[in-house]
């Protein structure tokens, strides 16, 4: 694969790109996912000034968006599962790469659909200056949100790597030890 289509490639899947397979992984991805649309809802409310009869009329319209948005955001990781496994020269998954890549940008496609159905819906009842506050919400949120996934992914990498190099230390300093011994 080329060089460029594989940064754009990486580009478009990095901010879904997700890999909870475990029960325990996909009940915590829940819960996230109950807590970021939480968070969304009241730092909307706060932005707009809403009452609270409107917030969560604005909750309920934003959970349908989501719930439509799951299945496009599973087949975009699934997608980003077959790639990644082809990148790194699985034989298997070699002749699924076309495919995978279509799925991803229809997925993709799909989802900016869905993002401007939801600001529509949600911008129905609002003056002007709400509407243009409430799409800058949303871009913000959006961007956001992008940003704090990759920086906990940075950040599980990073311990990840600060976990293996305390554990080499650990066997470089026993085999010090073991060598001593038998001297």
């Amino acid at each position: 694969m080329k060089p460029f289509r594989l940064a754009v490639l990486t580009l478009c899947l990095l901010p879904l790109a997700s890999l909870a397979q475990t029960p325990e992984a996909k009940e915590a991805a829940e819960r996230a996912e109950r807590q970021t649309r939480l968070m969304r809802v009241v730092g909307l409310a706060e932005e707009l000034g809403l009452e609270e009869a409107q917030a969560l009329k604005m909750a309920d319209t934003m959970r349908q968006f989501d719930e439509r948005r799951r299945p496009l955001v599973e087949q975009v990781q699934e997608s980003a599962q077959v790639l990644r496994k082809a990148a790194q020269g699985d034989a298997s998954t070699q002749s699924q790469v076309d495919q995978a890549v279509q799925r991803v940008f229809d997925a993709r496609t799909q989802l900016t659909a869905l993002d401007r159905d939801m600001y529509q819906a949600l911008a129905r009842d609002l003056p002007p200056q709400k509407r243009a506050q409430l799409a800058i919400f949303m871009a913000r949120h959006d961007g956001k949100m992008k940003m704090e996934k990759m920086l906990r992914k940075a950040d599980r990498e990073g311990r990840r790597e600060e976990r293996e190099k305390r554990r080499q230390e650990r066997m470089q300093r026993m085999q010090q030890r073991m060598q001593e011994r038998d001297r």
